[in-house]
């Protein structure tokens, strides 16, 4: 007997899209006409307002099948659209299958959206009750739980206010608090946790792990995907509601990336990409790599972003000496730098074959945000660009790292700076 606690057999799901036709502009002169014509077609039983809809068949999930195990920690990732959410809402319950069928072994503790399972009007205090009543829980198991389930919330100071006075990060504590806490066997967790601060999503983040230690089932849609990895041991690739693949998640993450034009860590420079330049010289790929050398293009402050890329010669090169350069700038346009292989002390001078270099960054201090990736090369002796392509590939810095777990919003600035701080004697007067 297989021994899985979620079965997934030929699960699709299906709306009706209804698309209104409306005109553009309709003169007075047209509404007259047109209501003259309606009420000729009533005359004859033919009516119709002509403005009836046309009718669409959209597939959210489309035969997808799977088994996950008890104990698994299972992430789901795909684009927006991918049907991510639409499969957890049927796994929960929440909506029926067109076709297939979900085989579920255990009770379910759900966290899709924010506030979902509580009432505006009742305190922090009832609304425990409230959601643990919904999962299933008897008065006797949430009482016990209680102080654990405050004490991780961090909402001690609000448990008598109404929540709907509570901010959404606020709403988020409390809900996520009463579904891990209340020890369901399958614990969903959609993307919902990106409203919190980075410290309780680590926080978040260990608690589902103790949760899978438990031998209980964790499933996690995110777009994070460093968190994806981190807790994670294998993932489910979702591309236009159909299962790409499922299987250990640095498998997953690498396909993932190498088929997203957006979120990826490598890339190979076609002809078709954008780029200015005699092309005596060319790009031929790219690579974002973490201290590892394992292939990554999310990375926390003070890791070390290394980026590896190959240029190669044409026919019309003259054996001119050549220099390179790599641009980082912000997702609005800001550049924040022109890193030039010569300041390093770094001369690779002439090509007679194509050449794979790797340049390191260290202990990157930009803030949690998408930056971009320009790269350049052009002659030593002369202005001539041999080849430019902007913006061809993104980093993103997610989190605090190793060096701070507190909020880092992207409006405090660009540069994360940890200077030496001294307590200086005060002076006697």
């Amino acid at each position: 007997m297989s021994d899985y606690v979620i079965k997934v057999e030929n699960l699709s799901k299906s709306y009706t899209l209804l698309h209104q036709q409306t005109e553009r502009y309709t003169a007075l002169r047209d509404v007259i006409a047109h209501n003259v014509q309606n009420i000729g077609k009533r005359l004859v039983g033919n009516y119709t307002n002509g403005t009836t809809p046309t009718r669409e068949e959209f597939w959210a999930i489309e035969n997808v099948s799977f088994e996950i195990k008890q104990g698994e920690r299972v992430g789901i990732i795909g684009r927006n659209g991918a049907g991510k959410s639409t499969l957890l809402k049927i796994l929960s319950r929440i909506v029926e299958p067109t076709k297939g069928r979900v085989h579920i072994r255990g009770r379910v503790a759900s966290l899709l959206e924010v506030g979902t399972g509580f009432h505006p009007e009742l305190t922090g205090r009832e609304n425990i009750y409230l959601n643990g009543a919904i999962l299933g829980m008897t008065r006797t198991e949430i009482k016990r739980k209680f102080d654990e389930i405050v004490a991780f919330a961090e909402v001690e100071r609000f448990l008598d206010t109404p929540v709907k006075r509570y901010s959404s990060g606020m709403y988020v504590r409390l809900a996520f608090a009463v579904a891990a806490n209340l020890e369901p066997e399958i614990l969903i967790v959609d993307e919902v946790l990106a409203v919190g601060d980075a410290q309780f999503q680590k926080k978040c983040l260990g608690k589902m792990g103790d949760v899978a230690k438990e031998g209980r089932t964790v499933l996690f849609v995110s777009h994070n995907m460093a968190a994806i990895g981190q807790l994670c041991e294998s993932c489910i690739l979702l591309d236009q509601g159909r299962l790409k693949t499922f299987d250990q998640t640095e498998k997953v993450l690498q396909k993932y990336l190498a088929t997203n034009d957006e979120e990826q860590d490598f890339i190979h420079l076609t002809d078709d990409k954008v780029r200015q330049g005699s092309q005596e010289v060319k790009f031929d790929w790219i690579r974002l790599q973490n201290f590892t050398q394992m292939p990554c293009r999310q990375f926390s402050i003070g890791e070390d972003i290394t980026i590896v890329f190959c240029i190669k010669p044409n026919q019309s090169y003259q054996d001119q000496k050549i220099k390179v350069a790599v641009e980082i700038r912000t997702l609005d346009g800001i550049q924040l730098c022109n890193i030039v292989d010569t300041d390093s002390r770094f001369q690779l001078g002439t090509l007679a074959q194509s050449e794979t270099i790797s340049v390191c960054i260290k202990d990157i201090r930009l803030y949690p945000d998408t930056y971009y990736l320009s790269f350049w090369v052009g002659s030593t002796t002369s202005t001539e660009i041999f080849d430019y392509v902007k913006d061809c590939l993104s980093f993103e810095i997610v989190d605090g790292g190793k060096l701070t777990t507190r909020l880092l919003p992207r409006s405090a600035g660009l540069l994360f700076l940890t200077p030496e701080w001294y307590l200086l004697s005060k002076e006697i007067v």
